[in-house]
Formats: structure tokens, C-alpha cells, sequence
């Protein structure tokens, strides 16, 4: 296919009338193939790192692409493979679906044309970032946009029950009380309804990002709760997203510039030590793209599995 023809395919999964973004996105997806190109989970690879059968000191970045996602995606597989980087992930969160209106299958139509436009055979992990309930009563609609993810090749999801985190309540087991239990409910979810052959990466979360730092005992009551909610035999988290001091966009002063953020990358370390007692590959770190370049290579040292970016790629290209 020429590029001028992928253009014209990419342009038909993002701007067609439904039927025309269906056929687009077969079509993506049959060319992937055909190319060596597919979506994948990263949980083999998280779990490794759980067992410590892979080393512990390195990130992989997981970038929100709100605009321009055809053409910035191309940017990242050709800078990842110039860097010879290792994984890249591809999210999108359920607000962002919302006000940039990008369903998950144009996403996703939009990831893989990319990769087949750089040449990029093997693995591409996208991501359903922040599935968040706002309240308990969301449950089926976050079940019915996991299916539609998933359907769509995302075959990562990170569920964000932590909004549900009542901190009047007097032990952590009872403020994370809906936390754990949507998040199984959940994952039970995923697992019945995953193709066979790939287990989805589940990520979970304990702290609200932008809230108060987490602490291992939040770990600890929310994983004991969790592991005895699952069916039997279901695959747990993959990993767990926590609190160490950031805010989503960071924080943006009256002049338009960005305070300055303390991060607790003891509690990233810590929580990754004993996350690995669960199963879970290692904590993953929020609000980070606004943060300065200096702080960066503190997460792989402070063993963070994952890093999340969004803001500073939305800057750089309304700069």
C-alpha cells in the first residue's frame, strides 16, 4: 500500500461516517497482520519483572495522545526504534475518549497505521488509561467501554476505582473497601470476557492522583482484600498506580508557570518491594510529563514499572 493510500485509509478510521470507520479499522487490522504488526498485552512481560526473571531498573513510558495521534504515534515508533527503546505504550484515558472524541477503535486504527507507516513489525501495546468510576453506580458503563477497548485491541486497562477511597472511615480496609471490590469485580470481568491466548494487563490504583502520598498499608489492605475477591484461578494486577506527591497537568501558577513538585520516590521503591510479594511487576508513576528532565531517570532507579505522560505532549504540539 502507498503511503498516499494509507493516508486516505487513516483519514476514512477518523473522520468516516461509522460504517466507513468499521471498514477502515478491519482493514488496518488485516494490514497490521499481514505486516507482523499486532496488538499486545504486557503483562507476560510485567510478570517477569514480579518474578525478578528480568532486571528491575528500567521504565516504560506510557503516553496519553490526545491530538494528532496518527502522526505523532509515527514520531514515536521511529524515535523508539532510533533509540533502540524498549516498550512503549500507547493509552488513552476514559475522559479523554469523552472530550477528544476518540472512540477506542479509532484509537487504535490510528496506533496501527502508525506502526505499519514506520515499518514497525511486532508488539503494539495500547492502553485504556484511568477506566475511572466516579461512583459505584458506573460499574456497567466501565464494563461496557472495557469490552469495547478490548474489541478495539486494547489489551491493557488500567481501572481507577480510587475516587471510591473514603478517607473518613476509620481503618485503610474500610476506606479501600470500594476500591478493592470494583477493581475485582472488574478484573473478573476482563478475564471472562479476554481472548483466548492473551491475558489482558490489569493495572489497578490505591491513590487518587493529586491526593495525599500513598503508604504500603494501603498497598497491603488493598491487595489482601483484592486477591480474596477473585474468581478461582483468575490472573491478578499486573501492577499498581500510586500517589508520590504529582498533580495530572501539573500545578500552574498565576504567571503560567509550573511549581515545583516534591516526589517521594522512596514510597515508589517501597511499594514496588512489596507489590512484588502480590504478583504485581512494580508501582506506576502519574503526572509526570511536567515534571524536570532531571527527575526522569529517578524512576527507573526507584524501580517505577511504569510512567505516565500526557501534558507535556499536548504542550509541545499547541507550542
Amino acid at each position: 500500500m502507498s503511503e498516499t493510500e494509507l493516508d486516505d485509509l487513516v483519514r476514512q478510521a477518523v473522520f468516516g461516517q461509522q460504517a466507513e470507520k468499521n471498514q477502515a479499522h478491519l482493514q488496518i487490522r488485516k494490514l497490521a497482520h499481514q505486516a507482523g504488526i499486532y496488538p499486545a498485552s504486557i503483562h507476560n512481560l510485567y510478570q517477569a519483572r514480579a518474578e525478578e526473571a528480568v532486571s528491575l531498573d528500567w521504565t516504560a513510558p506510557a503516553i496519553n495522545i490526545r491530538c494528532m495521534t496518527h502522526d505523532l504515534a509515527h514520531l514515536i515508533f521511529r524515535v523508539a526504534d532510533k533509540l533502540e527503546a524498549g516498550p512503549v505504550i500507547f493509552e488513552i484515558a476514559r475522559s479523554e475518549i469523552d472530550y477528544t472524541r476518540q472512540s477506542p477503535q479509532e484509537f487504535s486504527s490510528a496506533i496501527l497505521s502508525a506502526a505499519i507507516r514506520a515499518g514497525r513489525p511486532g508488539p503494539v501495546f495500547i492502553q485504556g488509561d484511568h477506566f475511572q468510576l466516579k461512583t459505584a453506580h458506573e460499574l456497567e458503563t466501565i464494563k461496557d467501554l472495557v469490552r469495547e477497548a478490548i474489541e478495539a485491541g486494547f489489551y491493557n486497562i488500567d481501572i481507577d476505582a480510587s475516587t471510591l477511597v473514603d478517607y473518613e472511615k476509620e481503618s485503610i480496609a474500610d476506606q479501600q473497601e470500594l476500591n478493592y471490590k470494583m477493581t475485582a469485580i472488574l478484573t473478573n470481568y476482563i478475564r471472562s470476557i479476554e481472548q483466548e491466548g492473551i491475558t489482558v494487563s490489569v493495572g489497578g490504583e490505591i491513590g487518587h492522583i493529586g491526593g495525599r502520598n500513598s503508604t504500603a498499608e494501603e498497598l497491603t489492605a488493598f491487595m489482601d482484600n483484592y486477591q480474596q475477591l477473585l474468581d478461582p484461578g483468575v490472573v491478578g494486577l499486573s501492577k499498581i498506580s500510586i500517589q508520590t506527591g504529582t498533580h495530572h497537568g501539573g500545578v500552574v501558577l498565576a504567571d503560567g508557570s509550573l511549581a515545583e513538585v516534591a516526589v517521594d520516590f522512596g514510597v515508589l521503591k517501597e511499594l514496588s518491594k512489596i507489590g512484588r510479594k502480590y504478583g504485581l511487576g512494580g508501582t506506576v508513576q502519574h503526572g509526570a510529563s511536567t515534571l524536570p528532565a532531571g527527575y526522569f531517570r529517578q524512576f527507573p532507579a526507584s524501580e517505577a514499572i511504569e510512567i505516565h505522560l500526557a501534558t507535556g505532549f499536548q504542550n509541545i504540539i499547541l507550542d
